[in-house]
């Protein structure tokens, strides 16, 4: 028992350094950003939840944003602000893609400890990525100049009109939300689209759609509060 113990440690630690050899392989191969960056946190900070980060419904439901928004707004954007940014891979991920020309994405997160990984993350970016530790009810969005702030994590407010009004009148914006009821950190779930549409009440609506997941479905709306 003891020797297969020793065995999986000793596995465990050979995984690490295969992953990390493994990912700065496909950063070499693809020259993606977004995958030198991963192998970047990978090296740097091995506790990390990338599991939850990149698991496929994650990037999957990242992925139709960002082509939604492109199709919807186009690529062009000064300043765009992301709450709830965690980790930063959907910036990691409008920076991947040469389809967009950012100014600065500000990502926002009120956990002190996820911005020196999103930093790494989007290390490639430059000074165009900033990670910011802040509520995103203190943030000030009137003199932010954003011309875009996405909130993928609605379902985490209890009063999203309230929060809304925060914005200045014109502000762009992609909301996601979903009707993942039984999650217990969901306190404002919506059961349809409509419903959706109807608690945002965007003054212009550009796109409004659906995405079948496995256990929910995800709600988006993108337009103009």
């Amino acid at each position: 028992m003891m020797k297969t113990t020793r065995t999986n440690e000793a596995n465990t630690i050979d995984w690490h350094e295969s992953a990390f050899d493994i990912i700065r392989g496909l950063a070499a191969y693809t020259g993606s950003s977004l995958v030198e960056g991963l192998a970047k946190v990978v090296a740097k900070y091995p506790d990390a939840d990338l599991g939850t980060a990149f698991n496929h419904k994650q990037v999957g439901s990242k992925i139709w944003a960002r082509d939604r928004l492109f199709e919807s707004l186009g690529g062009k954007f000064n300043h765009i602000v992301v709450l709830g940014g965690w980790y930063g891979v959907l910036s990691a991920m409008f920076f991947d893609d040469s389809r967009f020309e950012i100014g600065l994405i500000e990502s926002v997160d009120v956990d002190p400890e996820v911005a020196e990984v999103a930093e790494t993350l989007n290390v490639k970016a430059g000074e165009r990525f900033r990670a910011i530790t802040q509520d995103m009810y203190t943030f000030d969005y009137e003199t932010s100049g954003a011309d875009l702030v996405i909130n993928t994590s609605c379902e985490h407010i209890a009063d999203l009109p309230a929060w809304l009004s925060l914005l200045p009148r014109g502000t762009q914006v992609l909301l996601q939300s979903n009707d993942y009821f039984s999650e217990p950190t969901h306190i404002n779930c919506v059961s349809s689209l409509d419903a959706f549409r109807e608690q945002t009440a965007l003054g212009h609506v550009a796109f409004a759609g659906s995405l079948a997941m496995k256990k929910y479905t995800r709600f988006m709306v993108i337009g103009t509060v």
